[in-house]
């Protein structure tokens, strides 16, 4: 970048920063220790020097703005202690009969790509009998609202212009299948009945709503969901650590495109795959 180029940036900035503040020139140079002709020389088209450090970290302080920002050569203007405390929060689990947190995160991200890994199955492609066994002792949400939310979620996936993806491991799905781990309990009509309702789904909704699976002999992923550029929540157990920074959406949908290029069972051939999985399952 050339330096006519960077002083014009630092002056815009400068002032787009001195307007948000609400600070004009004689305010910022007393707040910054700096005399007026030396902040109004910076602001001048004239001016043909860029600004000491001390001089730059004088000004940045009572704007609240990066050094870095400021020199244009960051798109974030708040400092990082800032962006650190804006950046993740944790989001207890709702226990209204469908997850409020959820359902905003939804709604906010209209429009843009919803992808997921989820912790068990996905919840749009549940029967209701897989939903009554999984809540049936939830203290937090009951069978009957799970259902709800669930019947909700498929609803949305059917709107236009819906992009849903999922990935998840395929051990996930076979366990299920043989009844084993916290499905030891399932009787075999069900997950046989399970297994037939979401093959039935995953043909109905392809392409919008997409289930790819990987091998977590040589992946692994914690259930987490990205909400559109805004924001991603990872799911711990009754709580959410919910990131809000371009940032951290950015690095969880990169691992998204890797379990997703690493899958052993690519969205197309899934309905297949949950076919022989049903075929499988032996009273």
């Amino acid at each position: 970048m050339h330096r006519h180029e960077l002083l014009q940036i630092f002056r815009n900035r400068l002032q787009t920063a001195m307007s948000n503040a609400g600070l004009n020139r004689s305010q910022l140079a007393e707040r910054a220790g700096l005399d007026r002709s030396t902040l109004s020389q910076l602001l001048s088209k004239d001016n043909t020097r860029l600004p000491r450090a001390d001089t730059l970290a004088a000004i940045s302080a009572p704007l609240q703005i990066s050094v870095d920002w400021l020199l244009g050569l960051s798109m974030e203007p708040r400092g990082g202690a800032a962006i650190l405390a804006e950046s993740m929060q944790v989001t207890p689990r709702d226990r209204s009969p469908v997850d409020e947190n959820l359902a905003q995160w939804h709604a906010e991200a209209s429009g843009y790509k919803i992808r997921y890994v989820p912790s068990t199955l996905p919840d749009l492609v549940k029967t209701d009998r897989v939903l009554k066994y999984e809540f049936e002792a939830e203290v937090i949400k009951t069978a009957d609202q799970a259902i709800a939310a669930s019947q909700d979620k498929l609803a949305y996936s059917r709107l236009p212009d819906t992009d849903i993806e999922v990935c998840m491991p395929r051990q996930q799905l076979e366990t299920f299948a043989k009844g084993q781990g916290m499905w030891d309990q399932m009787p075999v009509e069900a997950i046989q009945e399970q297994l037939e309702y979401m093959q039935v789904l995953l043909e109905e909704l392809y392409p919008s709503f997409r289930l790819h699976l990987f091998d977590e002999v040589t992946h692994y992923s914690a259930p987490y969901t990205i909400f559109g550029p805004r924001r991603a929540a990872v799911y711990i157990g009754q709580m959410y650590f919910v990131f809000n920074t371009t940032q951290h959406v950015r690095l969880l949908s990169k691992h998204f495109d890797d379990l997703i290029r690493v899958a052993v069972v690519q969205a197309n051939d899934c309905p297949q795959f949950v076919q022989k999985l049903c075929k499988s399952v032996k009273a």
